[in-house]
């Protein structure tokens, strides 16, 4: 049985690839930089904004004065058109109030900016996550498992009773390197293999198992 669920964010809780790809190619297209596809973006996605940023950007434009304009000019653009296209997984509402009537405390840990995730959870999934956390200056990002400690500790979670969430092989890395159980779901950005070959302890297809898990079903 698990008492605590940590979630990723973002191809977890939240379909939010194609908000990213867009303004990662509203970026590009400024510059004069190509496009890139939205599977592309799949592998894009999943180290905070700055790696994305670097990701989509062409190779002689990495430098840290051009990383940090393009930074910008994405963050701009993404606050005004997160929402766009964002919505939650089918089932996600479901199972969060099952995981509720279980007891079962929720958090959030996602590479996202602190200040953003907050307000991205609280528009999607209002008064459902009290313990969020996102990256924030000076603390490493996931799979590092600073941040995952600090939530954990603001949460009351025992290592033991506690599952990890997400989608990708970054998610799995922060789970193992956290001394959780992980589980992998193949709803959003990655692949089965991926997650298998990274060694997730549970991959579902449906949230509903999740409860299932929760449960010790």
């Amino acid at each position: 049985m698990y008492r605590t669920i940590i979630f990723d964010l973002d191809g977890t809780l939240l379909n939010t690839l194609q908000d990213l790809a867009n303004a990662g190619n509203h970026v590009c297209a400024q510059n004069g930089w190509p496009t890139h596809s939205l599977d592309a973006y799949r592998y894009f996605v999943g180290n905070g904004i700055p790696k994305l940023c670097q990701r989509f950007s062409p190779e002689d434009q990495r430098g840290q004065e051009r990383l940090e304009q393009t930074i910008a000019q994405f963050s701009a653009y993404y606050a005004a058109h997160k929402e766009d296209c964002t919505a939650p997984y089918p089932g996600i509402f479901p199972l969060l109030d099952a995981l509720q009537q279980q007891d079962v405390r929720c958090g959030v840990l996602t590479n996202k900016e602190h200040t953003l995730a907050q307000a991205v959870v609280e528009h999607y999934f209002p008064g459902r996550f009290s313990f969020v956390q996102g990256a924030v200056p000076g603390v490493p990002t996931k799979p590092d498992p600073t941040a995952l400690f600090r939530l954990m500790e603001r949460m009351g979670a025992e290592p033991a009773a506690t599952l990890f969430v997400g989608d990708s092989n970054v998610d799995i890395q922060t789970a193992k390197n956290g001394g959780l159980a992980s589980c992998g779901v193949l709803w959003g950005f990655r692949t089965e293999e991926e997650l298998r070959a990274e060694g997730a302890d549970f991959i579902i297809r449906d949230p509903m198992q999740l409860a299932d898990l929760a449960s010790g079903r």
